[in-house]
């Protein structure tokens, strides 16, 4: 009997996969259900002996199995999307049925949780630390340094919290993680929690990502004895934005309002519950296995360039031809990574810009595509990394519209609590819209207003509006709270620098 392999990933299901996957039982054949390749637009992608046929409809099955399909890849190991990858987090993807303990443990799975357990928790850190592993979650911070932290912290509790409200556009790979090989983070928070001397865990979920928490939920309860006596508990978000800062996160999770917390305190020291906390990205917590396995710290410290070392999960999306997921070394330029493995825009037009790091990452144009993908690289050119996240956008794109957006989003995505994120994003989306009306809006509000209210008679000019728009930006990337407000500027300065005449009336 044919043994059919096709993924249950949200992306393949979203694509159709159940019905193809229904059609191939109906012939006849086993089907099996496996994580995502990453090669998303070829969903479903049906693999038979290795090789792939996609993207499928049920109406291929047939020829399909009679070998005469015109949807035929050839070895799916082979496509050139996959040969050119260093994959450490997502080595598993394709391979295994994320829910199946025996495909886990055949692929090396618990084999680092069982050495980590055999080895001091101070040696435990040291490993993380030389590896160079640092946060995947956006700011680049050491994850060693953290561990240390809280390790040394001394308190009668202590926590480990992935942070899983993966909320960036354009962003996946969490959820891909969580689908495809939830006990992989499994086991990376359990080995977190030998080394800092943590009995229970956190895994923040948004509540957007149905599937994920179906995923996560079996896999907690199937790797309980595993990783016992570490509890690992579930928790679903609300849907803020907000709730991916890690202070606003823990607020959540112990049930009061998501806002952010001023720091100091930092959560490694008061974190959950008021207790020293290890708050870290899923593709952290993912990379830890890697890295605890013998030799797998030099391995990681070997990969990458400077300081930004290991692999990263790298998300390609928006107008890409061959969008989906490309785990490589640090230091890939983005030339390669849009023109060459992304295939250029799905709409067959040149390439205006990328957004990178989600919806409050810098816009990159093509003259800048030479940058390699590395965290101080890319702080050196006023842009971020963030999760990984690509978005190309081809040349129809309005940059002046776009930079509205990010103020516009910062304001709906506020927790409030500081005043610059809070007015400064209101004031923001004012200020483009009269930037781009040629001053005619706040013209007409001033001739509206009652003299008592000593409105100024004269509008401003374009030149004092630009120098307002970056005296706001500053404001708010100073003066902010958390990353929301702080790195809003980030898409409004780099749309005004490199494409100023989208900002014209």
């Amino acid at each position: 009997m044919t043994t059919v392999r096709i993924s249950d990933d949200a992306l393949a299901l979203a694509c159709g996969a159940d019905a193809v996957a229904a059609a191939f039982a109906a012939a006849g054949c086993t089907v099996e259900r496996v994580s995502s390749w990453g090669m998303h637009w070829l969903e479903p992608l049906v693999e038979i002996d290795g090789l792939g046929f996609g993207p499928a409809v049920p109406g291929d099955v047939a020829a399909i199995l009679s070998g005469t399909s015109d949807k035929a890849i050839g070895p799916i190991e082979d496509h050139p999307f996959l040969k050119g990858q260093q994959r450490l987090t997502f080595a598993r993807a394709g391979r295994t049925r994320p829910l199946s303990l025996e495909d886990y443990a055949a692929s090396g799975g618990w084999a680092a949780l069982t050495r980590a357990r055999g080895m001091a928790p101070a040696d435990v850190v040291a490993k993380v630390l030389q590896s160079g592993l640092r946060g995947r979650g956006g700011a680049g911070f050491p994850a060693g340094i953290k561990w240390q932290t809280v390790a040394q912290a001394k308190a009668p509790r202590k926590f480990v919290v992935c942070n899983a409200d993966e909320g960036d556009s354009g962003t996946f790979a969490d959820r891909m993680l969580m689908e495809g090989d939830p006990f992989q983070l499994i086991e990376g928070m359990a080995i977190a929690a030998h080394a800092v001397g943590a009995e229970r865990g956190y895994i923040y979920v948004r509540s957007e990502y149905p599937h994920a928490i179906a995923k996560l939920n079996a896999a907690i309860a199937l790797a309980a004895e595993h990783v016992a006596p570490f509890a690992l508990e579930l928790r679903v978000g609300a849907g803020a934005y907000v709730c991916g800062e890690e202070t606003s996160l823990l607020n959540s999770i112990e049930g009061k309002r998501g806002e952010v917390r001023a720091k100091p305190p930092l959560p490694a020291l008061e974190g959950l519950l008021g207790c020293p906390t290890v708050v870290n990205n899923v593709l952290t917590l993912a990379a830890i296995p890697h890295i605890l396995i013998p030799g797998g710290a030099s391995l990681y410290d070997s990969l990458g360039i400077d300081r930004s070392k290991g692999t990263m999960p790298i998300q390609l999306a928006g107008n890409v031809k061959h969008g989906g997921l490309y785990e490589t070394a640090f230091g890939i330029s983005l030339d390669r990574l849009v023109n060459e493995i992304g295939g250029g825009t799905a709409s067959g037009r040149p390439v205006k810009a990328v957004q990178v790091g989600g919806p409050l990452g810098a816009y990159i144009p093509p003259a800048q595509f030479h940058l390699p993908f590395d965290y101080e690289a890319y702080a050196g050119a006023d842009a971020l990394i963030g999760h990984g996240g690509i978005t190309v956008f081809d040349d129809r794109a309005d940059m002046g519209a776009l930079a509205r957006f990010a103020f516009q989003f910062c304001a709906a995505e506020s927790c409030g609590k500081c005043t610059p994120c809070r007015i400064g994003s209101t004031r923001g989306v004012e200020l483009i819209d009269r930037i781009r009306m040629g001053g005619k809006a706040d013209a007409d509000a001033v001739e509206a207003l009652p003299q008592m209210h000593n409105a100024r008679k004269a509008p401003r000019s374009r030149a004092e509006d630009l120098h307002l728009l970056e005296d706001l930006c500053e404001t708010m990337q100073l003066g902010s709270l958390c990353a929301l407000g702080g790195f809003t500027p980030y898409p409004v300065r780099s749309a005004l620098k490199h494409w100023p005449e989208d900002f014209e009336r």
